[in-house]
């Protein structure tokens, strides 16, 4: 039994998304994604009822602020005509009711509306978050990334409560106030309606039509002002240093034009989209007026029903503003979540031409990371009803006639072959650039292999060249190797890797107040935390003698001596060697080095070299 990544032999395959097809509408992600958080088997729970209890009560907001006109409308004139006033006690109820209840139906609407987008927003945010756990995305610019993964997927926010939701209510209302016009005047009802078609239809489709270029780049815009505001404050030291702080400021400054730029533009469409509108609302009541006024003359109608037909389509305005949001909204929208549809059609790592890969760790259990751990496929069984001692999976790796190389670049080595059993420590030496750390890459299953197969077994503990160091306290940082390592633990790790600092001392972003020495050791701790209490029994109970084994791991190390001198460096190897040592119960971890250092090579069993 094994963890395995294989690739069919064949041409270089690059993790990524499909190409789409050119021009293509941006429509299509943005829809596929609302459709299955709303009605997808991972979506929010009672999706479709949510979103269309939202709809109905946005109508009712909409539709009580135009029967408040129209109510109005016809207490005004009635009390013109100086009635007793019980003859205006319904309509003056009516008013206060309409006026309430707007408010209510609005209140519910919005609570309704958000806590379904935010769920949806949540379920989004996770979705992208577990891919790209699973995912190089190699390429991709951190600042620009960051923009996707938060504000884009926001987006799913605005296309629910201000596209979906809105649009779909005003077009209830304006059908319903068309419906109901037409009973007192059809000429009106008909003037109305091509307003509405003109305010509703023709406006937003100019809108989007006009502005479309200015919101679709307004997001890859903002994401590369992420990015470049971010690189300026990761360098800023370093561009001071230089001289060159001015010229990197310009490059901010200069994004940050063109996207005030687009935002005008946009802007300008939109103001004059809204006076269009106000256009058509005007284009109804002076048809109204007309109609409406020719039937009083003639007899067929009575003033206070004028009054209704001409001050209804005022209040459709309101209804009418929702279409233009609607459109350039539902612009950006769907451009940002056509860029977090992007993240989510990258090709998960594993995945080949021909054959799925079985990664360790896929269901997001075990994910790998700089200076972490993964844990393979296998893992020791529970103890058989026999009482015997659980089956111990021992390390290995094995390559066969192996390729590595970045994804969408050329091969950097081929037919590579290696045999790594329990116990052994194998030096993989070579001049810098040769390959090494892609190879080491390859192996912990982060990019793909061009050609070939690799096969781990047992669990695996990597530490990178760069590992990363969060803004936390070492213990913290510690923690990422074993997430519920105690504190003895953390402090025995901290030991053998050489590093005498306070567990709870804060090492700043990207380990600013850390030397690359201690950078490195806290690191190779990361590596050395006990991970032996994963191997409990499934209830926890399990007696001393049938208690199972601490499975040895598959070591991945990368420049373990880097940034050390020679003392802590022979230090650091003599506790990893005993460490790692064949026992009893064990038979040792297995071990990749890359190493420059001949030391090291020299206590390794055999070295591979490249190049």
């Amino acid at each position: 039994m094994s963890a395995t990544i294989h690739h069919a032999v064949g041409p270089a395959h690059a993790p990524g998304r499909t190409p789409a097809t050119p021009g293509g509408p941006l429509w299509r992600p943005a829809a596929r994604l609302l459709r299955s958080l709303v009605a997808g088997p991972h979506g929010v729970e009672h999706g479709r009822r949510l979103l269309g209890l939202s709809v109905i009560l946005a109508a009712c907001a909409s539709g009580a602020s135009v029967a408040l006109m129209g109510v109005s409308g016809w207490l005004l004139s009635r009390a013109a005509e100086l009635p007793p006033v019980l003859y205006l006690e319904a309509a003056a109820v009516g008013v206060r009711f309409f006026g309430i209840s707007r408010g209510v139906f609005r209140y519910a609407e919005r609570l309704i509306g958000h806590d379904l987008a935010l769920r949806m927003q949540g379920g989004l945010r996770m979705r992208v978050y577990d891919h790209i756990s699973r995912t190089t995305l190699l390429g991709r610019r951190r600042g620009d990334l960051l923009v996707r993964v938060t504000a884009d997927v926001e987006a799913i926010l605005d296309l629910v409560v201000r596209v979906v939701v809105p649009a779909c209510a005003a077009s209830l209302v304006i059908i319903g106030t068309t419906v109901l016009i037409g009973r007192f005047s059809i000429g009106s009802a008909a003037v109305l309606l091509v307003s509405a078609i003109l305010a509703g239809v023709v406006m937003p489709w100019l809108t989007q039509r006009l502005s479309r270029a200015a919101d679709e780049s307004m997001i890859p815009l903002r994401g590369l002002l992420a990015d470049r505001t971010r690189e300026l404050a990761h360098a800023a030291p370093d561009l001071v240093a230089l001289g060159v702080e001015d010229r990197a400021l310009d490059g901010v400054l200069e994004v940050d034009a063109r996207l005030r730029a687009a935002e005008r533009r946009a802007a300008l469409v939109r103001g004059l989209a809204t006076g269009g509108q106000v256009l058509a609302a005007g284009v109804a009541v002076i048809g109204a007026l007309l109609i409406g006024g020719q039937a009083v003359a003639d007899g067929r109608m009575g003033g206070r029903i004028l009054a209704v037909l001409v001050l209804t389509p005022l209040a459709l305005h309101e209804v009418f503003s929702s279409f233009n949001a609607a459109a350039q909204t539902f612009t950006r929208a769907a451009a940002a979540l056509h860029r977090v549809d992007d993240v989510l059609q990258e090709e998960p790592i594993g995945s080949g031409d021909s054959t799925k890969a079985d990664l360790p760790g896929s269901d997001g259990s075990d994910l790998p990371g700089s200076g972490a751990s993964r844990s393979g496929t296998d893992r020791p069984a529970s103890p058989a009803d026999g009482g015997s001692r659980p089956a111990l999976t021992l390390p290995s790796l094995a390559m066969r006639d192996l390729a590595i190389g970045w994804p969408g670049g050329p091969p950097v080595r081929e037919g590579l072959n290696l045999d790594i059993g329990p116990g052994e420590r194998v030096a993989v030496a070579g001049p810098s650039g040769i390959g090494k750390t892609t190879l080491a890459a390859t192996v912990m299953g982060l990019i793909p292999p061009v050609l070939g197969t690799v096969e781990t077994t047992g669990p695996v503990r990597y530490l990178a060249q760069d590992a990363h160091v969060f803004a936390t306290t070492i213990a913290e940082n510690v923690r990422i190797g074993c997430r519920d390592a105690t504190d003895a633990e953390i402090a025995e790790a901290l030991r053998r890797a050489g590093l005498g600092l306070p567990a709870d001392r804060v090492v700043g972003e990207d380990g600013a107040t850390l030397s690359g020495g201690e950078a490195q050791r806290l690191a190779m701790a990361r590596v050395l935390v006990t991970h032996d209490r994963s191997a409990d029994s499934s209830d926890g109970q399990t007696s001393s003698s049938l208690a199972p084994r601490a499975t040895p791991p598959l070591l991945i190390l990368d420049e373990p001596t880097e940034h050390l001198d020679s003392e802590t460096a022979t230090q650091l190897m003599d506790d990893l060697w005993a460490t790692t040592a064949a026992t009893a119960d064990s038979p040792g971890a297995a071990m990749m080095v890359i190493t420059h250092d001949r030391t090291v090579m020299d206590r390794c069993d055999r070295v591979l070299r490249l190049g």
